[in-house]
């Protein structure tokens, strides 16, 4: 088993509980310019994937072009809520505290969005490294973020464990050659087919209690050990 060298950790829906949050903002904005979208076709169409995608789909499925406005409007409400309603994982300060590797943040969400999530939640002093999608030319599931982060922190890809939570996620985690852990513990969990998409996508691990990522990063170190 190869060391772990560096924990990368997907932002929305594995440290902060935003996803119920976001979703709920994306489909008011886009239910409110006319595109006929529900919270769960959402979390299958774009759970993971970037505001980009977003608004491509918007405009190759429902002709629907989302300009600044749209986006600006969005942003605002979003924040809003997040700074009103936004909380950490449980459990997710003390792991970072007590995993004795190097962490860093990898996220679909632009830098902004994502400092403000971890700002909030009281992380942001715990993962000074951040790595938003919009610092590659293409997001998940492509590898380029977490190829980006790996080589930015100075880590080889097969010594990375990657913590997500969405398939797209997975699969850019799976195509970078990095282990991947499924988080399910998030607030958005129990959204129909969701947990049978993860285990098709075969991750390493399937975990929903964060504390117990210490337990598996040992595991691992142990089967290392002995093979």
């Amino acid at each position: 088993m190869t060391e772990t060298r560096l924990v990368i950790f997907d932002c929305d829906g594995v440290l902060v509980d935003s996803e119920p949050i976001s979703v709920n903002v994306l489909v008011k904005a886009m239910n409110d310019r006319g595109v006929p979208i529900t919270e769960d076709e959402v979390y299958g169409r774009f759970l993971g994937k970037s505001l980009a995608t977003v608004i491509e789909t918007m405009k190759s499925d429902y002709h629907v072009h989302a300009g600044e406005e749209f986006l600006e409007r969005m942003r605002v409400d979003l924040y809003g809520r997040f700074r009103k309603e936004l909380k950490p994982i449980e459990g997710i300060g003390e792991t970072i505290d007590a995993l004795d590797i190097p962490c860093c943040v990898a996220s679909s969400s632009q830098v902004e969005r994502i400092k403000l999530s971890l700002s909030v939640t009281g992380l942001i002093g715990k993962l000074p490294n951040i790595f938003s999608a919009s610092m590659v030319k293409n997001g998940k599931p492509a590898p380029d973020l977490f190829l980006h982060a790996a080589r930015e922190m100075h880590v080889a890809p097969e010594n990375c464990v990657v913590i997500e939570d969405s398939p797209a996620g997975i699969e850019a985690a799976k195509a970078a050659g990095m282990r991947v852990f499924a988080f399910t513990g998030g607030s958005h969990a129990n959204f129909e087919g969701y947990r049978a998409e993860l285990d098709r996508l075969s991750p390493e691990a399937v975990f929903d209690v964060m504390p117990e990522l210490l337990h598996l990063i040992q595991k691992q170190k142990l089967d290392g050990m002995h093979p």
